[in-house]
């Protein structure tokens, strides 16, 4: 089997069976991942690079690794450096490390689409690490991942997800994925934070987190994303937290085996309590262990892909 596109630019055009097999070679990877030695030459003589026009610490250096690992050539550019600065367009940057034999091109854009754009005007394969609100496709696959991992399967469960909805590319990512491998999808935060029509997306919509936590098996907080939002969305963090964030309180809701996700950087005692992120419920540090296996597994079947292409 191989991925029908040269590109992940979001998981809604992604089918179940792709996203299976993603994840099991993901398992392949973490064993490379969890040895002493760390390397693999799956991907020798392959350039990855990284583009982000945002901060990341997670995204970024879990990707740079994943390419390490398996012995590709990786390079990282940051758009506060680079002549992004004198007026580049996303396309000519592009272009240009599409010109230097770049094999891979992971973009992490604070615009809507700019995968896609740069997808289209490049021979080398684009991984979304994020596009403004639009998918956050490997984060999304790395909680599925974290999930099969410690519940055997995504089907039957009850996952909720929790906070800033309207500003989250990995609520929409995560939606897409889930649904399809058969979780029921739950949704709740403050009404100014959940964008209208979500039900069409195949959730459900609370406008408390008590409803939505009711024997939850999963439960996935979000960062309050206050580099997107605009004033007045919510009177506080105080008052959000009172309101919407997660303690062992609220944890009693959910089923007593229920684990707690959260994609990170994590705003202490507003979205989630201490408590409940150094808890044994906590999959957090497990979900970073598993992004690095995730983006080994995309970048091992993408490049292979292209490998074939070129054969033919």
């Amino acid at each position: 089997m191989f991925l029908k596109s040269k590109d992940l630019l979001g998981l809604r055009e992604v089918s179940a069976e792709e996203i299976m097999y993603i994840l099991d070679t993901a398992k392949t990877m973490k064993h490379i991942l969890t040895t002493s030695n760390k390397k693999a030459p799956h991907l020798q003589g392959k350039t990855v690079v990284t583009l982000f026009y945002e901060n990341s610490t997670r995204t970024r250096l879990s990707f740079e690794l994943a390419s390490k690992y398996l012995c590709a050539n990786a390079a990282n550019i940051a758009a506060s450096t680079s002549s992004v600065n004198k007026g580049e367009s996303l396309i000519d940057t592009g272009r240009t490390i599409d010109s230097m034999g770049c094999d891979v091109i992971v973009l992490r854009h604070p615009m809507s689409g700019a995968p896609h754009l740069l997808a289209r005007n490049v021979k080398a394969s684009v991984i979304n690490a994020g596009d403004g609100m639009n998918e956050h496709p490997t984060q999304a696959l790395l909680d599925m991942f974290t999930i099969i991992e410690k519940k055997g399967t995504l089907k039957g469960l009850k996952v909720a997800i929790i906070g800033d909805i309207y500003h989250s590319r990995v609520a929409r990512s995560n939606i897409w994925g889930m649904t399809k491998l058969g979780a029921e999808v739950m949704v709740a935060g403050p009404s100014t934070l959940l964008p209208p029509g979500m039900e069409n997306m195949g959730v459900k919509v609370y406008s408390t987190i008590q409803e939505a936590l009711i024997d939850a098996d999963v439960v996935i907080g979000l960062r309050i994303q206050k580099e997107r939002q605009q004033a007045g969305l919510f009177p506080t963090l105080r008052e959000y937290s009172r309101f919407f964030g997660l303690d062992d309180r609220r944890m009693k809701l959910a089923k007593e085996d229920a684990i707690v996700l959260h994609p990170g950087p994590v705003n202490r005692g507003v979205e989630l309590t201490s408590n409940v992120i150094d808890g044994d419920r906590s999959c957090i540090n497990e979900q970073v262990t598993n992004g690095v296996a995730v983006r080994m597994a995309l970048l091992y079947l993408l490049t292979r892909r292209s490998n074939v292409e070129n054969l033919n």
